[in-house]
């Protein structure tokens, strides 16, 4: 007997298992999307092995609990399906979203059993090099529901998993256009944040945001700067190493050897991305394998930022190319070395212009608001669905 409560009931019950409650996109939609559950009269659970982001969602409203479903072991992962189960009936809830693999297993298996709705949210590509590889993400293709973060991804899921119905439904990641706004940055805050990273002088400024990762590009960006020759610029590169001294020291001695030591800045984390956007002429997203959605790129443009990103992933959907910036050949610093050259060129009017295309284009298509509507409107039609579906077999 299915222990499925009825779609008609105004109030829902959504848990979403994810691995930990660290950094990362994972962690931020999961975060943005229970708080669009709590706003709604809904009851958000999170499970996870818990982290920083804890704290947060609780203080929105949602439940966290904790839970081994970052574990790749077997044997973890078979008693994670009884405790999921468990927690699906003590808590009844109606629908389950997974957002990460080994999680997704677990998941799966508890909501088939206990006759639940199942959605994901498939995150990025993934290795699936191997047939073993490929039978591990699958589990993310199995949902009632399958959430691509972009249409890059979509087409991904259809050409890799073969999955071509109409379960697959793109929702954008949202960018909060509160926050990411020029107007609610204040002068104090950028002053403060030129004072700490010794930007006194006019100077044009060159930005990659992002974590310290050899796919991200960094050192493609310093090949591009060598290239363009210009001693008139500073290039900032913020974000942390996250344990990878090896490569941030790799990165320096590249700096050096390229006689960019005056040029190119190690920023280490902000915790203030707006006032740095704000600090920033233009922002680069390098990345040599191709972004999911590539967050960074969306506010930068909901800043007023001219964006330069290599041309493949969603880049092609996120940056109106020759309108909000320019998207240059992947891996190719002379490529990317010649839309720098273009970006600085920008007239005060052509940089205002692109301004207010870029800041328009992302509230159309980009904001918090849109992914957290789209996202309960497919948990509706999910549960809606699965009612219908279970009524016809009745």
């Amino acid at each position: 007997m299915a222990l499925m409560v009825s779609s008609n009931s105004s109030s829902k019950v959504v848990l979403q298992v994810l691995p930990h409650m660290g950094a990362g996109g994972v962690v931020r939609g999961a975060i943005d999307v229970a708080t669009a559950q709590v706003e709604k009269g809904w009851t958000a659970l999170v499970a996870s092995e818990g982290g920083p982001g804890v704290r947060e969602l609780e203080r929105l409203g949602a439940r966290h609990i904790k839970m081994p479903v970052a574990s790749k072991n077997p044997i973890v992962m078979s008693s994670n399906v009884t405790r999921i189960r468990q927690l699906i009936v003590q808590e009844r809830v109606d629908l389950v979203h997974a957002r990460s693999r080994a999680p997704a297993w677990s998941s799966f298996f508890a909501a088939r059993q206990s006759q639940r709705p199942f959605v994901t949210t498939f995150h990025g590509t993934y290795g699936h090099n191997s047939i073993l590889k490929r039978h591990y993400n699958k589990v993310m293709t199995l949902g009632d529901g399958v959430i691509a973060i972009s249409h890059f991804i979509a087409d991904h899921i259809r050409n890799v998993y073969g999955v071509h119905d109409d379960r697959i439904r793109v929702v954008y990641r949202g960018i909060d256009t509160n926050l990411f706004a020029p107007t609610n940055v204040s002068p104090e805050r950028i002053i403060t944040l030129a004072s700490n990273w010794r930007l006194t002088n006019p100077i044009p400024v060159i930005m990659m945001p992002g974590r310290l990762a050899r796919w991200k590009g960094q050192k493609l960006l310093i090949e591009a700067l060598a290239i363009l020759g210009r001693r008139d610029v500073r290039c900032l590169i913020v974000g942390d190493d996250q344990g990878r001294n090896r490569y941030r020291e790799e990165i320096e001695a590249f700096i050096r050897r390229s006689g960019l030591e005056e040029i190119v800045m190690l920023c280490g984390h902000c915790r203030d991305m707006p006032a740095a956007y704000m600090l920033s002429d233009l922002v680069v997203s390098a990345s040599t394998d191709p972004e999911a959605f590539g967050r960074v790129i969306v506010e930068a443009q909901a800043m007023g930022r001219p964006v330069l990103a290599s041309d493949h992933g969603a880049s092609r959907e996120t940056i109106r190319h020759g309108k909000t910036g320019w998207v240059f050949k992947p891996g190719d610093p002379n490529s990317l070395a010649e839309a720098l050259g273009r970006g600085l060129a920008l007239t005060s009017g052509e940089r205002e212009k692109l301004a207010q295309e870029a800041i328009a284009h992302v509230s159309d298509s980009f904001t918090l608001e849109n992914m957290k509507r789209s996202t309960l409107k497919m948990y509706a039609d999910v549960l809606r669905e699965v009612d219908i579906r279970t009524e016809n077999e009745s």
